[in-house]
C-alpha cells in the first residue's frame, strides 16, 4: 500500500509539474513571450512561469541502435520566443539517474560517451544544412554546422549561445538560449524554420532518440526529415530588419625566445591589440572583419606520421574568422574514401598569419554567397604537386588573398561558381575560377562535381625556392555519385587533375593524374552472433586506380599506375557504441616516376568503443604486411597503426580530470631483416576542469623519424625529431569573454631549433 501511494504521489507530481496540453503536438511549437515578461533565467531548471504555459512536444523515436522504434524513456521539448532569442527547455527522464554521464569537458567535446541533448535548426528551411548545439548533462556545449551533402558535422564554428543543465532525481533538464543574431536566415521568401531534437543515452547499449519519427538510417542525410517549428508567426518578418553588431577586442602580451645552431639566440617582447567585428545589418547579411588576430589559445594540431608519405597532409581549421557560414564556402567533410575534394577550391590554412581580413556573407531563400579579402604575413608552406610527390617551398611574405563563391539552388539542383586570387607581389599571382554542382536525384541518390581552372606565374626550383614562371595553366575536374538505401551504400568518384593545376588559396597535394574510385557496402542488418547483438553489419569493397597524365616538364609519361587498390572488407557495430572494421589490401603502388609497380599485401583491423564512465573512449587501427618504403622504392615487412584512449575522472570539489593519449607508429624492414625506418608520434592531452568556465590544459607531443643508412638504396642515415609542450589556463564565458594564460615550448632536430613563449590574452565581446 505504501509503495502504491508513493507511485501515485510521484505520478501526481509529474502531472502537476508538467505544462497542461490537451492533445499531442504534431511538431515542436513555440510560445511567444510578451515584451513585458522577463525571459527565463538560464540555469537549467524549468521552473520559470513561462515553462508552465509553453506547449510540450514529446514524440521521440529511437534512431540508434535500431531505428523506427519507440523511445524507451520520456523526453520533452518546449520552445520560448523572446525579443531577441529562441529558448529551448528540454527535459530528459531517466529511471537510473545515478548512471547519467555528466563529466565536465572542453567545448566541442560533447561526444557519444556522454548524456546530452542536441538541437539542430535550419532557419533557411530547405534541409541542406543546419546549425547545431549539443548540451551535455553537465552543461558543456558543442556547436557547429551539419551539411546534408556530406551527411557530416563540423564542430569548428562556434555560436554565441548560452546553456545550462541541472541534474534531477529522475533525470536532467537543459535550458538553451539561442540568440536570433546567431541564426542565419533569408531576408524574404524563406521556408518555415525546421528543427530536430536528439537525445543521447550512452549506457551499455548506446541509444540516440530523435524528435522526427520519419527519420531512418536509410536516409542520405541525418537532417533529411527536419520538422517545421510551429508557433513563430510573423517572427521572421519582425526581426529580419533588425541589426546586430558585435565588437570583440583582444589584447595579447607575449615574451618569446628562439635559438638555433645557425642563427644563435633571439629574444623579443611584444604587446599587440587586435579586434574582431561582426555586423549583421539585416537577417541575410553578415559582415566580418578581423585586425591583427592572435591565435595563441587555439589548440595544437595533432602530430601526423609524415616520414613515409609522398604527399602533403591537410589539417583542420580552428580559427574563428574563417568559420563564419562555412557551409557557404563549400562542404568540408571527407567522403568514405577519406578524400576532401572541396579543399582544392579553398583551404583556409593556406593563409598562415593574417594581418587583417574582411568578409561578407549573404544568404537568401534560394541562393547564397560569400567573399573575403585579407592580407597574409606569410611564412607558411607553398605546395606544387606532381603525380608522385608534393614539392614544398616557403610562401613569400605580404600576400593578398581573395576568394568568393556564390550558389543558386533550383529545386533539387544546386549550381555554384567561385573565383580565387593569391597575389604575392612582383608578378607572382595564382588565379582559380570554376564551378561546382550538386543534384539530389531522389531520396537515395546524390550527384556532385566541380570544374576548376587555374593559372599561376609562381613556381618552385629544384631547391624549393620561389621563382617566376610563364603562365602555367591547369584544371581539376571531378564527378561523384553517392547512393544509400536499405540494402546498399555506395559512392563512385571520377577525377582528373592536370599537371600544372595549382591553387595557393587551396590544398593541392597531387596533380597530373586521372583517378577512379568505387566503394560499396552491402547492408546486412542486425544479427546475434555468439551471444553478441550486432546492431549493424556491412560487407564492403573498395576499388581504386590512379594513373599518370603526360607531364613533359617533370618527364612523366602517361599511363603509369601510381596506385591500384582492391580492398574487400567488413564493418559491424555493437553495444557501447562499438565499431569493428577491417579489410584485406591487395594493392599495388609505384613510388617514383618510371619505377617498378610494387605489390603490397596487407591486413587492416580497426576498433572503436566507449567502454565505460571512466575509460570513455578507445580506438585503434593497425595495418600490417608487406608495405611500401617510398624513399627506398621497395616493399618489405612492416606495419602502421595508431591508437587513442581517453579517461575522465571526477575529483573532490566538483573538479574533473581528463586524459587523452594518442600514439602512432609505422615502420618497414629492409631485405636484410633489419628496420629500414621507424616513424612515431605521441600526444598527451591533460585537462583539469575546475568549473564549466575554468580549465587548465597541458599538451605534450613528440615526433621522431629515424632511417638506417642503406648503401644498396643510396640512402644516408636520417634522424628528425620534434617536441612541443603547451600549458594554458583559460577562463571562458561563452565565446564572448575569454582570458588565456599560457606557456609554449618547442624543439626540433636537425638544427637544434628551440623556441619558447609566455603569453597572456584577453578577449571581451560587446
Amino acid at each position: 500500500m505504501t509503495l502504491r501511494l508513493c507511485g501515485l504521489g510521484f505520478a501526481l507530481g509529474l502531472a502537476l509539474g508538467a505544462p497542461a496540453h490537451t492533445a499531442p503536438l504534431a511538431n515542436p511549437t513555440a510560445l511567444r513571450l510578451p515584451a513585458n515578461e522577463a525571459p527565463p533565467v538560464i540555469d537549467g531548471r524549468l521552473d520559470d512561469p513561462a515553462w508552465q504555459r509553453a506547449p510540450v512536444y514529446e514524440h521521440f523515436v529511437q534512431f540508434l541502435p535500431v531505428d523506427k522504434q519507440a523511445a524507451r524513456w520520456r523526453t520533452t521539448v518546449q520552445v520560448l520566443v523572446t525579443e531577441d532569442a529562441l529558448v529551448f527547455g528540454i527535459r530528459a527522464w531517466d529511471p537510473a539517474p545515478e548512471r547519467i554521464r555528466a563529466p565536465l569537458a572542453r567545448r566541442d567535446q560533447v561526444k557519444g560517451d556522454q548524456d546530452f541533448v542536441a538541437v539542430y535548426i535550419d532557419p533557411v528551411g530547405h534541409r541542406r544544412s543546419a546549425q547545431f548545439v549539443r548540451v551535455s548533462a553537465a552543461g558543456t556545449i558543442e556547436d557547429g554546422l551539419f551539411s546534408a551533402e556530406d551527411d557530416g558535422d563540423d564542430s569548428a564554428p562556434d555560436f554565441d549561445v548560452e546553456a545550462a543543465a541541472a541534474l534531477l532525481p529522475d533525470g536532467y533538464s537543459v535550458e538553451l538560449r539561442w540568440p536570433l543574431a546567431a541564426l542565419r536566415f533569408p531576408h524574404a521568401d524563406g521556408a518555415p524554420w525546421r528543427l530536430l531534437i536528439a537525445r543521447n543515452i550512452p549506457r551499455e547499449d548506446r541509444r540516440l532518440d530523435v524528435s522526427t519519427p520519419a527519420l531512418t538510417k536509410d536516409a542520405l542525410s541525418f537532417i533529411a526529415e527536419l520538422q517545421p517549428l510551429d508557433g513563430l508567426g510573423d517572427l521572421v518578418e519582425q526581426v529580419r530588419e533588425r541589426s546586430f553588431l558585435s565588437l570583440r577586442p583582444e589584447l595579447t602580451l607575449r615574451s618569446t625566445r628562439n635559438s638555433s645552431d645557425a642563427e644563435g639566440s633571439r629574444r623579443s617582447r611584444k604587446a599587440s591589440l587586435g579586434a574582431e567585428i561582426k555586423w549583421r545589418p539585416r537577417a541575410d547579411w553578415v559582415i566580418d572583419a578581423t585586425l591583427n588576430p592572435d591565435f595563441s589559445q587555439v589548440e595544437l594540431d595533432e602530430p601526423q606520421l609524415a616520414g613515409n608519405t609522398r604527399f602533403a597532409l591537410s589539417v583542420p581549421e580552428k580559427r574563428p574568422f574563417f568559420l563564419e557560414s562555412a557551409d557557404v564556402v563549400g562542404p568540408t567533410q571527407p567522403d568514405d574514401s577519406g578524400e576532401n575534394r572541396s579543399l582544392a577550391a579553398f583551404y583556409s590554412r593556406a593563409i598562415t598569419d593574417p594581418d587583417w581580413g574582411l568578409r561578407a556573407t549573404w544568404r537568401g531563400a534560394d541562393a547564397e554567397a560569400t567573399a573575403l579579402h585579407l592580407r597574409d604575413a606569410g611564412g607558411g608552406a607553398l605546395l606544387r604537386a606532381g603525380a608522385f610527390s608534393t614539392r614544398r617551398g616557403v610562401q613569400p611574405p605580404g600576400s593578398l588573398a581573395s576568394f568568393a563563391r556564390g550558389r543558386l539552388q533550383l529545386d533539387s539542383v544546386g549550381l555554384a561558381g567561385l573565383v580565387s586570387l593569391r597575389d604575392f607581389g612582383q608578378g607572382l599571382i595564382t588565379q582559380v575560377a570554376g564551378s561546382d554542382a550538386v543534384w539530389r536525384a531522389g531520396d537515395s541518390d546524390q550527384w556532385r562535381g566541380h570544374l576548376l581552372l587555374s593559372s599561376t606565374t609562381l613556381g618552385l626550383d629544384d631547391d624549393g625556392r620561389v621563382q617566376r614562371v610563364g603562365s602555367d595553366r591547369g584544371h581539376r575536374a571531378w564527378v561523384g555519385w553517392r547512393h544509400r538505401d536499405a540494402q546498399w551504400a555506395a559512392h563512385v568518384n571520377l577525377e582528373q587533375i592536370s599537371p600544372r593545376f595549382a591553387n595557393d588559396n587551396g590544398f593541392v597535394s597531387q596533380s597530373g593524374v586521372r583517378r577512379a574510385t568505387a566503394f560499396g557496402a552491402l547492408r546486412l542488418g542486425p544479427r546475434e552472433l555468439a551471444g553478441l547483438d550486432l546492431h549493424e553489419r556491412e560487407a564492403q569493397l573498395k576499388l581504386q586506380e590512379t594513373r599518370t597524365l603526360a607531364d613533359p616538364l617533370l618527364g612523366v609519361a602517361a599511363g603509369q599506375v601510381v596506385d591500384r587498390q582492391l580492398q574487400p572488407g567488413f564493418w559491424f557495430s555493437a553495444a557501447r557504441n562499438t565499431g569493428v572494421w577491417g579489410h584485406v589490401g591487395l594493392d599495388s603502388h609505384r613510388a617514383r616516376n618510371g619505377g617498378a609497380l610494387h605489390a603490397t599485401r596487407t591486413l587492416l583491423l580497426g576498433f572503436e568503443s566507449n567502454p565505460g564512465e571512466l575509460l570513455t573512449l578507445v580506438n585503434a587501427e593497425l595495418e600490417w604486411g608487406r608495405r611500401l618504403d617510398v624513399e627506398a622504392d621497395r616493399v618489405g615487412p612492416g606495419a602502421q597503426g595508431h591508437g587513442q584512449a581517453q579517461w575522465r575522472t571526477p575529483l573532490p570539489g566538483g573538479w574533473w580530470l581528463e586524459l587523452d593519449q594518442r600514439l602512432a607508429l609505422g615502420w618497414v624492414n629492409s631485405p636484410d631483416g633489419r628496420r629500414a625506418f621507424t616513424d612515431r608520434s605521441a600526444q598527451t592531452l591533460l585537462v583539469l576542469h575546475l568549473s564549466p568556465r575554468d580549465s587548465l590544459r597541458l599538451i605534450h607531443q613528440r615526433t621522431r623519424f629515424t632511417r638506417r643508412a642503406d648503401a644498396d638504396a643510396g640512402l644516408a642515415a636520417q634522424q628528425e625529431s620534434g617536441r612541443v609542450l603547451s600549458v594554458m589556463f583559460q577562463h571562458r564565458l561563452g565565446i564572448a569573454r575569454v582570458l588565456s594564460l599560457g606557456f609554449n615550448a618547442s624543439q626540433g632536430q636537425p638544427g637544434a631549433l628551440r623556441s619558447s613563449e609566455l603569453f597572456a590574452k584577453a578577449s571581451v565581446g560587446y
